[in-house]
């Protein structure tokens, strides 16, 4: 008998909805926010309020364009946490209410282990997944770390950010620059037109595996400063020039720690992701770096890297078969870290 899991993400401002059958994924469906873009960020309130009218929709376009129906659902998934806690709760009730009515157990999942376990989404039966364990360099607005990943439920923290991560800096830098939100991907359009090496930012020295970009941020804001007293149209006139050296200068401190990290586990796997995956900067750097040292190396497609229910949905694949059901109980969280 096939096992059809229903995935449901709901953690921060895009509804998805995912079906995944014998660890095959059928369909994937995100329905993103637009409303938050005129405030420069993620308004929580907004965001529940589009989650409650997006969901049942998304829903049940993922389980048609899957070919299955609710009686074929073997579990519902669901992101827990961390997240907006508002969010969550729209996406954790409304599994609960589904799983009470068909009678079918339900999975909690993290979303940072989803983004760790997004390599192992498959469009096929045969496509090449990792072996654990791995490294893995999880990156994105809110989080930076780099994690050890030895199991899919038996995953070790080597390093996190101790202020901004990469993808706040590059949202707040490109802010700056007068970019609209998300500026991480206007930022990665423009580095491809920019010289890397115009500009000098501020590269931490922090001890062991942690991250640090709140010194870069500073650094760029001094660079902005100084110039516009010299160039009203300093950004205008620079503008691609700044964003591939940022841009630059990030891939460096991310690729920097990951290199101590391989050389301190001597894990011969890495695997990267989250939104800041996506960047162009950050996944050529990740393949020259493997490639250079004989590494495996797997680059999960951009459409897995932002959050999505595909994730959600193969995460709880690997519980179903553990029997790892959680209970109606269970709360969403807004904060948590990689256990």
């Amino acid at each position: 008998m096939s096992t059809v899991i229903l995935g449901i993400e709901s953690s921060c401002d895009d509804t998805s909805a995912a079906i995944v059958k014998d660890g095959v994924l059928l369909s994937n469906v995100i329905a993103s926010q637009a409303v938050h873009e005129e405030y420069g960020g993620v308004v929580p309130e907004l965001a529940s309020r589009a989650h409650q009218q997006n969901i049942v929709p998304v829903v049940d376009a993922a389980l048609k364009r899957a070919g299955v129906s609710t009686g074929d659902l073997s579990a519902i998934a669901f992101t827990r946490g961390p997240g907006l806690l508002g969010s969550l709760l729209v996406g954790t009730s409304f599994a609960k209410g589904l799983s009470l009515g068909l009678r079918c157990p339900i999975i909690d999942v993290n979303h940072l282990h989803g983004h760790v376990l997004a390599q192992f989404i498959k469009r096929n039966p045969d496509d090449r997944v990792p072996e654990f364990p791995f490294l893995c360099l999880l990156v994105s607005g809110g989080n930076s770390q780099l994690i050890l990943a030895k199991s899919y439920k038996d995953m070790e923290i080597l390093g996190r950010t101790i202020d901004d991560a990469a993808g706040e800096a590059f949202d707040k830098c490109a802010k700056v620059m007068g970019l609209p939100y998300p500026g991480g991907p206007h930022i990665d359009r423009l580095a491809a037109q920019g010289n890397p090496k115009a500009f000098r930012f501020a590269k931490p020295h922090i001890d062991g595996l942690d991250y640090s970009f709140s010194g870069l941020k500073t650094s760029f804001l001094y660079t902005i400063r100084d110039g516009l007293k010299t160039d009203p149209d300093f950004i205008n006139h620079n503008l691609a020039d700044l964003a591939a050296s940022l841009q630059s200068t990030i891939v460096d401190i991310l690729i920097d720690k990951l290199d101590k990290a391989v050389r301190q586990t001597g894990v011969r796997t890495v695997v990267i992701g989250g939104g800041v995956s996506a960047n162009s900067g950050v996944r050529n750097a990740v393949a020259d770096y493997c490639d250079h040292h004989n590494l495996e190396a797997f680059i999960p497609a951009r459409e897995f890297t932002t959050d999505n229910a595909a994730m959600v949905a193969t995460a709880g694949y690997f519980k179903y078969l553990d029997k790892e059901f959680c209970q109606y109980s269970s709360v969403p969280f807004a904060r948590i870290t990689v256990e």
